[in-house]
């Protein structure tokens, strides 16, 4: 194919979207300005194609651009890049997730835009005490909502905005640690398949796990892409969950490895 066959082919739709789909994934991150001014086209018609590449998985729609899904599988994003993120579908698992809730409980909710998603759910929730390392509850939950609210201390990572460390909570340097439990854990996940539930980092795979450990009931959130995934460092296998709250069912083979987990799957209604 000749330079300006190639060119007439880039052109077309289809041809213009496939090359968009590379450019996004080589650059990472991109705007539509950037984009129409790359593609010499308009405006209007980079949004249309977005619109259809996110559809179909293929890159992640942001507000006023685009990122790879290649950053997916392992690296943290920016929490305002993953706020835009699959967010009615979070907003279903967090209708679906404080249904689960009774008024006066004890919560840990982990870090992670979904479990943001749940706390702001809450808000016709009273008298709950929360412990949480996810640094945007306290700014985000309704004052009402709870009697006490903590937050677990570590390393602060800025991109998620969370802290890493022990779930522990001291009162002093002379006091003994205080053994704590919660009714039940509220935790967003990376990727649920088979073998259990996963995590990008390791040392929130440990915080998770830990959390997991000290609560009567488990409650798992993951929207439906992060299903039949598995990353690199996990929290537990499937049988440590209690619920898995989701978007859509997943898959034949997840689900019954879940019923053989004694996992009950909570989907929005008609799905």
């Amino acid at each position: 194919m000749t330079s300006q066959e190639l060119q007439r082919v880039r052109q077309l739709p289809a041809g213009r979207k496939a090359d968009l789909a590379s450019y996004v994934d080589e650059v990472g991150r991109v705007t539509v300005a950037d984009l129409a001014a790359h593609f010499n086209v308009s405006i209007d018609t980079i949004r249309r194609d977005l619109d259809q590449l996110d559809r179909e998985n293929i890159l992640i729609r942001t507000h006023g651009g685009a990122v790879s899904t290649s950053e997916r599988a392992g690296r943290d994003r920016e929490i305002d890049v993953r706020l835009s993120m699959q967010a009615a579908e979070k907003e279903a698992i967090a209708q679906l997730a404080v249904d689960l809730v009774t008024d006066g409980s004890v919560l840990m909710i982990n870090a992670g835009t979904t479990s943001l998603a749940v706390a702001r759910a809450l808000r016709n929730h009273r008298n709950l005490t929360i412990a949480t390392n996810n640094l945007r509850i306290p700014a985000e939950i309704s004052p009402t909502v709870f009697r006490d609210l903590y937050m677990f201390g570590g390393a602060v990572r800025t991109l998620t905005q969370a802290t890493t460390g022990p779930v522990t909570l001291g009162m002093s340097g002379s006091t003994p640690e205080v053994d704590i439990r919660c009714d039940m854990a509220l935790i967003a996940v990376g990727a649920v398949d088979g073998s259990g539930c996963s995590t990008s980092n390791l040392g929130d795979a440990a915080m998770m796990a830990e959390m997991i450990s000290r609560a009567e009931r488990t409650a798992i959130l993951a929207d439906s892409t992060k299903l039949d995934r598995r990353l690199f460092a996990q929290i537990v296998p499937l049988e440590g969950a209690d619920y898995l709250v989701t978007d859509r069912a997943p898959s034949s083979g997840l689900a019954a490895a879940l019923d053989a987990a004694g996992v009950t799957v909570l989907v929005p209604e008609g799905e």
